[in-house]
């Protein structure tokens, strides 16, 4: 039977199909996004062959079950971020700007699977590359360790087949392409397709898979969003490239939380982990300058100290800036306007910028009375008071909120020295013990400002 061949426009950014070229895509909204693919018509197959190859439903008290078996990936921080270690069957996304060592994690990791059978993909280097880049690593590969440089995927797909290896990385999922699909690699077509393969070999046989996407210049994964939903596990790995440290995040996990994250430091070596991720983000740390306050973040399970700088100065443009890195902007037009409103400074003719120190970014409430006391602080031109971590909530009505797990938050405070912790008097019915620091209850932004800067 002849095929029959026909043109489709597809948007590169939801997946959308039209049969002519638009402008704006119906679905997503994106502006210039849609691509002409060849589509051939498949025959339509008997619905009984269907039945005939297809798995019978069963009820689900008599499916076995065994608790789920994790492999430890050698790198710590990783499987904190993982939930635990490598979910056998799992397909784990990993994500990060070009440049920032999404490569050189996953080698790191395939070099420390060395009692399994690891098949190593890469469609962006030849395996000498690969090679070279082992060896430039602190890391000894095993035998176990299998490379293979092609895109393909009826290649990959008989070798798979072949090597049966326990741990799959591709590197990148955005280079694999299937011949009969008429559309360029990197398409919605291809590397939803390239997924569906990769996730099948996961899910029948076994196999831990990892895929490397690349990211567009908004931030997210190239790529349709059914990716995402497709996959287990989805990695972001964050840092500025100017930046030594990098953080692991967890943005979507079914076998672990989302609220992980893992902190590396790039070296000549590779990644090495930070294992007191405070101490090192607080170590430039000058305690007599004005806008700087250490708040206490928790990511997951672990409490993290960071330092959140302001800058207030006078504007010299109609419209005052407001710039943030590291902190949600929108947050911070808050906390301005409770200033301004509830404390009753003038900062509508200043201009603010904020900075987590670090390249770490902080998204819980908890670092908001941390975030003001800065900004107050710049304005003044007075220092916050340096032997104290600043912690809680601020409400419109200048109010502070209480926070959770504030146990964990002190006692990170107290093991680096600290001797103050300011935090919301609604928290301190839940302190146990306090040790060698003393608490300051807040109750009011006012109230905030004048314990830990001082009167104007």
């Amino acid at each position: 039977m002849k095929r029959k061949v026909h043109t489709k426009y597809v948007c590169q950014s939801c997946a959308y199909e039209s049969p002519r070229w638009i402008g704006k895509c119906s679905n997503c909204g994106e502006w210039n996004s849609f691509v002409e693919e060849i589509a051939i018509a498949q025959p339509r197959s008997k619905r009984s062959a269907i039945i005939k190859g297809a798995s019978a439903p069963v009820p689900i008290t008599e499916v076995s079950f065994s608790h789920e078996l994790r492999t430890s990936t050698g790198i710590p921080e990783l499987d904190r971020v993982l939930g635990g270690g490598i979910v056998r069957g799992s397909v784990v996304l990993v994500g990060g700007d070009p440049g920032i060592g999404k490569s050189t994690l996953m080698m790191q990791m395939a070099a420390s699977l060395s009692n399994y059978v690891t098949l190593y993909i890469t469609g962006e280097e030849s395996v000498a590359q690969i090679k070279l880049r082992a060896e430039r690593l602190d890391t000894k590969p095993s035998k176990n360790l299998l490379i293979l440089s092609e895109t393909n995927l009826e290649i990959i797909e008989a070798l798979i087949e072949k090597t049966e290896p326990d741990v799959l990385i591709v590197d990148s999922i955005q280079t694999m392409f299937r011949p009969d699909l008429e559309s360029a690699p990197g398409s919605v077509s291809q590397v939803r397709e390239a997924t569906a393969m990769f996730m099948h070999f996961a899910k029948t046989r076994g196999i831990s898979a990892f895929l490397v996407g690349h990211i567009t210049k908004e931030g997210v994964i190239a790529g349709p969003k059914v990716v995402e939903h497709m996959v287990d596990t989805v990695l972001q790995f964050e840092g500025d490239r100017h930046y030594s440290y990098r953080v692991l995040r967890s943005v979507k996990n079914r076998f672990g939380s989302t609220n992980e994250i893992g902190i590396f430091e790039m070296h000549d070596g590779g990644l090495r982990e930070v294992a007191n991720p405070s101490e090192v983000f607080l170590s430039e740390r000058k305690s007599d300058t004005s806008g700087s306050t250490v708040v206490a973040s928790m990511e997951g399970t672990r409490p993290l100290l960071v330092e959140v700088q302001a800058l207030v100065a006078p504007t010299s443009y109609g419209v005052p800036q407001r710039t943030s890195t590291g902190f949600d902007s929108k947050r911070l037009q808050m906390l301005l306007a409770v200033l301004e409103k509830r404390a009753g400074l003038h900062i509508g003719q200043y201009d603010v910028f904020v900075n987590v120190v670090g390249g770490v970014r902080v998204d819980e409430p908890a670092v908001d009375l941390g975030m003001a006391l800065s900004i107050v602080s710049s304005l003044r031109d007075c220092p916050v008071d340096s032997d104290a971590v600043a912690v809680g909530e601020v409400g419109l009505g200048g109010e502070i909120r209480a926070i959770s797990q504030i146990n964990k938050r002190v006692a990170e405070a107290r093991e680096l020295g600290f001797k103050r912790f300011a935090l919301p008097k609604s928290n301190m019915k839940s302190i146990r013990g306090n040790g060698k620091i003393e608490f300051i209850e807040i109750d009011s932004i006012d109230q905030a400002i004048q314990s830990l800067i001082g009167p104007q």
